[in-house]
């Protein structure tokens, strides 16, 4: 006699997982909201940096632009100044030309007369017969 042998299936056992109480979209939502809300807070504070840099910047350009503008006007005076100079030394210089001229003129004229007067001098001389005094 044969007997028949039964097949049994061998029941799986179902695997239970935990159950978690938490929706998974709910949780990828509020961590995308945590992640933007750092990424802001990181980018404010870069940005925050880069205003200041940029304000000390600025402030430095405006420091060397306000010192640009004093050198300018300094030169500027110095150039007036320059100027008045010059044109105070060609009219002195036209002035000692001037008085060269007339020096020149009142030497020309003073030796001139010298000259006639020793000539009279002489001719005097000449009339009376006696000898003049060498000057």
């Amino acid at each position: 006699m044969a007997k028949k042998i039964k097949k049994v299936e061998a029941k799986a056992k179902k695997v239970t997982k935990p159950k978690v109480m938490r929706k998974p979209e709910q949780n990828e939502a509020t961590l995308l909201k945590q992640q933007m809300a750092k990424i802001k807070r990181e980018s404010n504070t870069k940005i925050k940096a880069l205003e200041s840099k940029v304000k000390e910047i600025n402030e430095a350009f405006v420091k060397k632009e306000e010192e640009l503008q004093a050198s300018k006007k300094f030169v500027n005076q110095r150039g007036a100044e320059l100027n008045r100079l010059k044109d105070e030394i060609e009219y002195r210089n036209k002035q000692l030309a001037s008085k060269d001229i007339e020096m020149e003129t009142y030497k020309k004229t003073t030796e001139e007369k010298i000259f006639q007067l020793e000539a009279k001098v002489k001719e005097l001389e000449g009339k009376t017969g006696e000898p003049s005094v060498p000057f």
